[in-house]
């Protein structure tokens, strides 16, 4: 399919030449590993999720029944002791782990009441406000939180719809559906969001019950506030000066991206299916997401794909039969981390019934 992209600021369209694929799914045969894959965090008992990389450190979510933490370890030896976020009231619910270089934390909590995104400063107790809290207390329900690696700018996405938001409020602090602890890119998909019989494949000509969520771009040192219409799961380029985000269209779901000052717009995937869960490697010269258009737009199976940002070329990483691969992040340039069902004994061809952070190396 040959790949569009979209300059919306200047009217203009550009054709890409075919995306370029290392592999594709072909049936329920077994499948070699298109890369080395292999765990790299499990804890008994407990789900693992959404890692993310900045300097030194690592962090990700965890759950254990009701309990939601999120925790911070070393990079170079994640199994190693880790520091949690510590909670302050009495069935605190603590999400959407941020790494910042300096060792501090992102996160959003229901501690003051209603969602707030808050950053540890990764020592002692001491917590930074993100985003202008007057404004967005009581306002929104900050979800898919994301910073550029110096902390700077941040991004999380809400829904301005009350319904749905109220929904968000109690679905917080209260243990999601399995799958959903790892697929957090149906929050606002009506018929993908919850438990049920079966799903509809994420393609063109779904209807959405839910109205589009926005997405907030805020930049610690200017106070400035954007906001992108339509707009969810937002990644930030390492310098800040563009964010990529996920854009649903009648019902088929295209990762986006632009200027952080509101400049060009351009789609950056023009497939029948779903793109999810951007993340920009460490020099912004290549972006992993999450998809499922390798198996017709099925909600429980997805791969983890990278794209060449100077070419746009696509290459996918993993083809396991069953799996959901998703929330990938960068360890190194040769290296991304990622969360999935697999199973532990057969990775390429069974899952589990719970959720551990995976690696992938590019390169042996």
């Amino acid at each position: 399919m040959t790949n569009k992209i979209l300059c919306l600021g200047m009217a203009t369209l550009l054709l890409m030449a075919p995306q370029a694929w290392s592999a594709s799914y072909t049936g329920h045969s077994e499948k070699k590993a298109l890369y080395p894959v292999s765990p790299l965090i499990v804890k008994k008992g407990v789900d693992s999720v959404y890692p993310s990389v900045a300097g030194d450190f690592m962090v990700f979510d965890t759950f254990q029944g009701d309990d939601f933490r999120v925790e911070r370890v070393s990079k170079n030896s994640p199994n190693a002791s880790s520091r949690p976020v510590r909670t302050m009231i009495i069935r605190e619910a603590i999400r959407f782990g941020v790494a910042v270089k300096d060792g501090s934390v992102g996160f959003v909590s229901n501690r003051t009441g209603p969602l707030s995104a808050w950053m540890w400063l990764g020592h002692g107790e001491s917590y930074a406000a993100i985003g202008q809290m007057g404004a967005f207390r009581g306002n929104v329900s900050p979800y898919h939180l994301n910073a550029t690696p110096d902390g700077k700018i941040w991004c999380f996405d809400t829904t301005l719809q009350k319904v749905r938001q109220n929904e968000l409020l109690n679905e917080f602090a209260k243990h999601p559906y399995v799958q959903m602890v790892g697929q957090l890119w149906r929050t606002y998909d009506s018929n993908n969001f919850m438990r049920k019989a079966g799903y509809d494949a994420t393609k063109t000509g779904n209807k959405n019950k839910f109205s589009p969520p926005v997405l907030y771009v805020y930049n610690r040192q200017t106070v400035q506030l954007n906001m992108i219409p339509n707009a969810f799961d937002g990644t930030l380029s390492p310098d800040g000066s563009k964010v990529v985000f996920v854009r649903e269209t009648n019902g088929n779901y295209d990762l986006w991206m632009q200027t952080v000052d509101g400049g060009e717009l351009v789609q950056l995937t023009d497939s029948r299916y779903g793109d999810f869960e951007p993340q920009f490697s460490q020099d912004g010269s290549k972006l992993a997401f999450v998809s499922n258009r390798d198996y017709d737009g099925t909600v429980t199976r997805t791969s983890i794909y990278m794209m060449d940002m100077k070419s746009y070329q696509i290459t996918r990483l993993t083809n396991a039969r069953n799996a959901v691969d998703g929330g990938p992040a960068w360890l190194d340039e040769n290296t991304i981390v990622f969360h999935s069902d697999r199973s532990l004994s057969k990775p390429q061809t069974s899952t589990t019934s719970g959720w551990n952070i995976w690696q992938l190396k590019l390169t042996d």
